[in-house]
């Protein structure tokens, strides 16, 4: 699983490697699907990316929230816990994955669902981010439709 997953790779070959990391990782359940105020969070340091992802979630339904590193993240969702959250691996203060983990570690009974938007598309990538706690993962450059197709199978389109 060491092979890289070019930007031109398929959905299908991301969803399988996604399904078997959830499957790999330890604890798993199937997060509530208890319904929370429809808050997308955008965690990117992209100011660019925020804005095209903030475009894409308001044509979803979603009130985006944006964050521009995981610290300010973490602050944004103590404050008001997302019922989605689109984040970047890559970013100064913490990264995406340290962001992931910690935002797991808040209780709450509401989780968010996590997908990461990121440009690492490599297997063991999206495996540490599957670990990490992300339900998902989608690799940039993607489009609204790709997004849209995303967040529809996650309950969450």
């Amino acid at each position: 699983m060491r092979e890289a997953l070019g930007v031109g790779s398929s959905e299908h070959d991301i969803d399988a490697i996604v399904r078997a990391a959830k499957a790999m990782r330890d604890g798993t359940a199937p997060q509530s699907q208890v319904q929370q105020a429809n808050i997308c969070l955008i965690v990117d340091d992209s100011r660019v990316i925020r804005k095209v992802s903030s475009k894409i979630a308001k044509s979803l339904g979603y009130i985006p929230v944006e964050a521009q590193d995981g610290e300010e993240a973490l602050a944004r969702c103590k404050q008001a816990m997302p019922r989605l959250v689109l984040t970047d691996w890559n970013m100064p203060e913490m990264d995406g994955i340290e962001f992931v983990k910690r935002l797991r570690a808040i209780p709450t009974p509401k989780p968010p669902v996590v997908v990461f938007c990121t440009s690492n598309g490599a297997a063991t990538d999206i495996h540490q981010g599957i670990a990490a706690g992300a339900d998902d993962y989608i690799v940039k450059p993607f489009d609204e439709a790709a997004l849209k197709a995303k967040l529809e199978k996650l309950g969450r389109g």
